[in-house]
């Protein structure tokens, strides 16, 4: 049986490019591209078939010399490298996925054909299946969870790109600058308003800093709470603040609250902050 199974893994490495043109060539026949997208696929046509190949091999290298872990180990890398390479090119996974059928039909299309030929055992093919199987399952696996860490990883990097663009201090004069916060502020937000905040005030080498609530819509006692620590915090640096812009509904909801606003410079709008600094200067 050992022998038999070394057999059908070397007839998938010696028909490796056959395999691939054929999964390549019914794979892409459900795929419509207009010209302009046929002429950027002509492009990495040969580093898809490529990948392809290399895939194909893995399951003959698996029959002729099996080890288990060795197995799984090289198609959880294929897994991962090309899983990031078709995130790279914005390839969508539903539309990756459907290479799995294709490469189950055309590898077991080869070793049914080696098998009828020969005549070989029924635990021989037992055993094919025992090995192949749970390997490609696991390359759809490791597939699959690649690309979606990848997609997760640019949705993080744009969501701190936002939340930074989120909180730009805007110099007025020298010294002095606004902070327009708008939207509602969650916790992350909070987090990082304290952050981004004092670091752009040591940038900007501010004294005065105005920041101003007119965007906020609602404000509860994290939200106050934070802001609280981000004037405290500025005074540490030296940084004197100045709120304005507190909606009606939005000072209601601090007077409900009970929160203590007597340690904050607030004023009604940016203009009369602005001229408070002025006067002051």
């Amino acid at each position: 049986m050992k022998k038999e199974i070394e057999l059908l893994g070397e007839i998938i490495l010696n028909r490796k490019h056959e395999i691939a043109e054929q999964v390549h060539s019914d794979r892409m026949a459900e795929v419509v591209l207009t010209e302009q997208e046929r002429r950027e696929f002509e492009l990495i046509e040969p580093k898809i078939m490529e990948l392809r190949a290399s895939f194909i091999t893995l399951f003959g290298e698996a029959l002729v010399d099996f080890h288990r872990e060795e197995s799984i180990e090289k198609i959880a890398r294929w897994g991962r490298e090309t899983g990031e390479y078709l995130f790279q090119l914005g390839a969508p996974l539903d539309e990756a996925l459907k290479d799995t059928s294709f490469y189950r039909e055309y590898i077991w299309k080869a070793i049914k054909e080696e098998v009828i030929k020969k005549d070989m055992s029924t635990s021989t093919i037992f055993e094919v299946i025992d090995t192949l199987d749970p390997l490609l399952d696991h390359a759809v696996y490791c597939f699959s969870l690649n690309y979606v860490q990848s997609y997760q990883k640019v949705l993080e990097q744009a969501k701190s790109a936002f939340l930074e663009l989120s909180i730009p201090v805007v110099p007025l004069t020298k010294g002095t600058g606004v902070l327009p916060l708008i939207g509602n502020i969650d916790t992350e937000r909070a987090k990082l308003l304290m952050e981004e905040t004092m670091n752009q005030a040591i940038k900007l080498n501010l004294q005065n800093l105005i920041i101003d609530l007119s965007g906020v819509m609602f404000v509860d006692t994290m939200v106050a709470d934070q802001l609280f620590k981000v004037v405290e915090g500025l005074s540490l640096l030296g940084v004197k603040t100045v709120m304005t812009g507190i909606r009606p509904e939005v000072a209601q909801t601090m007077v409900a609250l009970g929160l203590n606003m007597h340690k904050l410079n607030i004023k009604g709008n940016l203009h009369q902050a602005f001229n408070e600094i002025q006067m002051h200067r």
